[in-house]
């Protein structure tokens, strides 16, 4: 029983995702309330009006106590997760106690990342964002709906199976050779290519990676391209895995190929199943595939129709040659730009194997002055809010003369496009007679009205530009789809003849085979480098028919939720500023360990770690990059210092002794990235 909803204050809902028994149970819920003779009512509504008083109540509560609650548990044992974001209200619930409170939390925070991404400075505008998440086009809803659905569902897989986002960090597939050669193929042939091209219309690749599953074996950056942020990655392998899902039925390989993939010993190849379609998946097996959308089975025939029934319809693909726009943060000299647009081309290699460029386009100088007129006035309107007028209001941020120069010139600008800025300029004007005009009242609360309308305004001008094709429909936006094919067919020839072994290495990238005669005991381990969001650990391997280091199917998938259980726990222990962890747990013994290193790798003192509260964001890189607040926080400390922040978790046999274990775990952090062995390209 699972469900995630999306709602404005006045219950509209503006997305929504159930399981199959969470729309059972509201089938029959509203079922059974129906006069003999009607019909069941439109799904939507259903979902409406049962979350009408909770979220009513919310926004009685903000209006009278100035708070609100964000979590409460049902007599039925139904968790209920409440998080406002503007006038945006999202609650995830869970019932079959498969989640708890902070994987509530955290699933709230991945879709609000995913949806800036798709949606970017548009969702600091309320009244805009609705109107997108809620287009008119009953069509266009269900279409996005269903891509949004997906989205969630292919994070939801991936962190319920794969270690690199159970910790929120990219792992790499360790090939020092083969990672080296293609990084070098990145930038000298493919990116210097594409750039050269007249086909690229205007746009230039600022970024180019390859994917094998989830893991990265190449990840190649213009010098002209700011660093991509962790947090911004993680998000665009949930966009490549949702588009092109990852085969989870393959056959593993055998114990005699272990050693092969771990470096130990002759490679040995094997030819993967193909990836199955959606349309042959449904059709010869009785569970739904991962990535589909739930369908809301009706009764009557009439209603089936109905809007919210239009995401069972199968809606065609997309062209592929037509990129998806997506808003990513960009670090300059002037400082950090959030959201700004880029265009994403994910091109498949062969199942499991995928390309995926990212081009700055060439309105991007658009995005950026948006930005920084909206910045403004919402640091002013913040000042306004707090009771500082006149010069205090506009004092320790961009001179208020320059911004009043450069918007007139930026909007001067616009008249000369097919920009539609009519109402930008109507609103400026206003706030210029009364901000700036003699005898006018001048920087104070009665601004702040102007300051919000000047906001919704530069975020309509935004959308506008990057989320609505507008101009003569011949002119080309993208790189053109011969580009894009000989983009394609240039990696596919250089890595023909690696294909296969980079499948196997995949699912066994690391084994502990090569660790057990120095760290006996050892079942598994987890070692994250924060400060570059890059993770090592062992595969886990937990089909029914492999046997393993780990043993056999339920042993290994026994293991496997130790793990997970264990990050779990650290993470609330982290939360109230614990470093370190050690517990025992049956028959086998836990640690976990959070240090910070300077450049030449000497270990700092660890110092306090912040508290958080129990509502606060979850503790990771991909929806809130806990991480870089805390280096930023511990760096106070160490002034002119380059800080590195890691974590180690461990889980040994419990008959070990403490002391071995824990000289396990030094020995182990310091081999971990030795250059030798297994560099973080």
């Amino acid at each position: 029983m699972k469900c995630l909803l999306i709602a404005s204050e006045s219950a509209e809902v503006l997305f929504h995702w159930t399981d199959p028994e969470f729309q059972q149970n509201i089938q029959e819920q509203y079922g059974a309330a129906q006069e003999e003779g009607q019909g069941l009512p439109a799904f939507e509504d259903c979902i409406s009006t049962l979350f009408a008083p909770i979220i009513i109540s919310c926004s009685t509560m903000v209006d009278r106590l100035g708070d609100n609650y964000t979590a409460f548990t049902t007599e039925n044992n139904h968790i209920y997760i409440l998080h406002q974001f503007d006038e945006c209200v999202y609650i995830a619930v869970n019932g079959d106690g498969e989640e708890g409170e902070d994987d509530l939390r955290r699933k709230i925070y991945v879709m609000k990342k995913m949806i800036e991404v798709l949606f970017g400075m548009v969702t600091l505008s309320s009244n805009l964002l609705r109107k997108e998440l809620r287009p008119q086009d009953t069509e266009q809803r269900a279409r996005l709906w269903k891509h949004l659905q997906g989205l969630l569902e292919t994070y939801s897989h991936l962190r319920a199976n794969d270690q690199s986002f159970l910790v929120e960090a990219v792992e790499r597939l360790i090939h020092p050779t083969l990672c080296e050669q293609c990084i070098e193929f990145l930038e000298r042939r493919l990116v210097q290519q594409l750039n050269s091209s007249v086909e690229r219309a205007g746009e230039e690749v600022l970024h180019a990676f390859i994917l094998v599953h989830t893991k990265l074996l190449a990840f190649y950056s213009s010098r002209s391209a700011s660093t991509l942020s962790t947090s911004d990655l993680l998000a665009l392998i949930i966009m490549a895995q949702n588009m092109y899902p990852s085969t989870v039925d393959l056959e593993d390989p055998g114990p005699e190929d272990i050693e092969s993939t771990s470096g130990s010993g002759p490679e040995s190849f094997y030819t993967p199943e193909p990836s199955p379609t959606d349309r042959d998946s449904s059709s010869s097996a009785d569970k739904p595939v991962r990535g589909s959308t739930p369908v809301f089975e009706f009764i009557d025939p009439d209603i089936q129709m109905a809007e919210d029934s239009l995401q069972a319809l199968d809606f065609p693909p997309p062209d592929p040659s037509t990129p998806h726009r997506v808003f990513l943060d960009v670090s300059s000299k002037d400082g950090l730009y959030p959201m700004m647009p880029h265009s994403m081309y994910c091109l498949p290699l062969w199942p499991g194997i995928t390309l995926v460029l990212l081009t700055k386009i060439p309105t991007n100088a658009v995005a950026m002055s948006v930005y920084t007129f909206l910045e403004a006035f919402a640091k002013l309107e913040k000042r306004l809010r707090e009771g500082l007028e006149g010069s205090a209001a506009t004092r320790g941020q961009l001179n208020i003369h320059d911004i009043r120069n450069k918007l007139d010139k930026f909007i001067k600008a616009l008249a000369t496009s097919e920009i539609q800025s009519a109402q930008l300029q109507n609103v400026w004007t206003e706030f210029k007679n009364r901000a700036f005009a003699r005898g006018g009242p001048g920087f104070n609360r009665s601004l702040i009205p102007c300051c919000k309308n000047m906001k919704t305004q530069l975020c309509g001008i935004y959308r506008q530009c990057f989320l609505i094709d507008c101009g003569p429909a011949d002119i080309p936006r993208h790189l053109s789809p011969g580009l894009q094919d000989r983009a394609q067919t240039m990696v596919q020839e250089k890595l023909m003849d690696w294909k296969d072994f980079l499948l196997v290495k995949s699912k066994r990238n690391i084994t502990m085979v090569s660790y057990l005669e120095d760290f006996p005991g050892l079942i598994h381990f987890i070692c994250v480098d924060r400060s570059t969001g890059q993770m090592i650990a062992p595969s886990l391997n937990i089909t029914e028919r492999t046997t393993s280091e780990l043993g056999k199917g339920p042993v290994a998938q026994f293991i496997k939720n130790k793990v997970w259980s264990l990050v779990s726990t650290t993470r609330r222990f982290l939360r109230k500023g614990y470093s370190t962890v050690t517990l025992r747990d049956g028959d086998f013994y836990f640690c976990y360990f959070l240090w910070f290193e300077n450049e030449t790798g000497f270990k700092l003192d660890a110092g306090e770690i912040p508290i958080l509260p129990d509502d606060s964001a979850p503790i990771g890189m991909l929806a809130w990059d806990y991480y870089r607040k805390l280096l930023r926080y511990y760096s106070k400390n160490h002034q002119g210092e380059m800080v590195k922040c890691y974590e180690l978790l461990t889980v040994h046999l419990g008959v070990i002794p403490t002391e071995i274990i824990l000289q396990h775990c030094r020995q182990l952090a310091s081999k971990l990235w030795e250059p030798s062995r297994n560099p973080l390209l």
